[in-house]
């Protein structure tokens, strides 16, 4: 969501291939919490989206920092900064998180919650798409039917609703990217310390456009009251809770699992978009959400089918002397 959420990779050992309540329910926490988030931006204001922004990072730093302090986690934090390779993929994954937060939040504060879950939605189809362009995989035909729905869903939803759903497209290219990059870091750098590389790339320009808006006096912190203030430094909790509740879920849960709860966030945003903040639905546009739902449908049910296909391939495998 407008917070960083990693591709999750799950261990394949026994303990692990079974999902179990407590995951269970720190997933549900993470998707939860990024779904409500239309909810809680508002309160920031009269603060715009990028000033919002620079609060986010200044104070998700600060509370990565703290959290690396309290879980003697500082070494693995001064490791990433000390290997280039991994520091420039989190130095991109960087540029491509502010661009999904920026977009995420001038969405919300400008009433188009509805096309920011529509982002979401479309989340799943464009990783698959850079599957394809980037890493050079082969798709199976159910992967690219979903494709082919994703893609007329957008056009169904220029055309009749006069103009291209760029703030959709823009979350689910940069999430999709940024998922991407996480993917090639893997395992070996955890939340909380990507999370605090990712925000220190990005405190230059924070708190430099931060310090300028309290320089011309247009800065919105500490300008209308304790509570505002109160909220603008919460977003770096609001920012690292469900992410830290996420890698802690997709430990514990197959992957096909975790796939089935990303959808619990747009579908929460959808819903407030509607039917609380009263955004209009013309015919067009429940019929562009419609094709996107029967993408989601082929392709979590082709992942589904595959991975137990490759289950089963692997029970049925004969034992190497290896293995044995």
């Amino acid at each position: 969501m407008s917070s960083t959420r990693p591709t999750a990779t799950v261990p394949t050992s026994p303990a692990t291939a079974a999902p179990d309540r407590t995951g269970l329910a720190l997933g549900a926490g993470a998707y939860l919490l990024w779904g409500v988030l239309p909810v809680y931006f508002p309160l920031l204001q009269p603060a715009g989206a990028v000033e919002i922004i620079g609060h986010r990072v200044v104070w998700s730093l600060g509370f990565c920092l703290l959290l690396l302090v309290v879980t003697r986690t500082w070494g693995t934090f001064v490791s990433v900064l000390r290997t280039p390779r991994t520091l420039g993929l989190l130095a991109v994954a960087a540029a491509l998180v502010a661009v999904n937060w920026t977009t995420y939040v001038y969405g919300v504060l400008s009433d188009q919650v509805v096309d920011t879950a529509l982002g979401y939605f479309v989340n799943p189809l464009v990783t698959v798409l850079l599957a394809v362009f980037v890493l050079g995989e082969r798709l199976r035909r159910a992967q690219w039917v979903a494709l082919g729905f994703g893609a007329l869903a957008v056009v169904v939803i220029t055309v009749g609703y006069g103009r291209l759903p760029w703030i959709a497209l823009a979350l689910a290219f940069s999430f999709g990217g940024y998922g991407l990059l996480k993917n090639r870091v893997g395992r070996t750098v955890p939340a909380v310390a990507s999370l605090a590389v990712e925000t220190l790339v990005l405190m230059p320009l924070a708190a430099g456009y931060l310090l300028v808006l309290a320089a011309q006096g247009t800065g919105g912190f500490g300008a209308h009251g304790p509570w505002h203030v109160v909220a603008l430094v919460s977003s770096g909790v609001v920012t690292a809770v469900p992410l830290l509740l996420f890698g802690s879920a997709a430990r514990r849960l197959p992957l096909s699992v975790v796939g089935m709860l990303q959808y619990i966030a747009p579908t929460l945003q959808f819903l407030l978009g509607v039917l609380v903040f009263g955004e209009h639905m013309p015919p067009a546009r429940w019929f562009g959400f419609a094709l996107v739902w029967v993408a989601l449908v082929v392709l979590t049910t082709d992942g589904l089918r595959a991975g137990r296909a490759e289950a089963l391939a692997r029970r049925s495998a004969p034992a190497t002397p290896a293995a044995a």
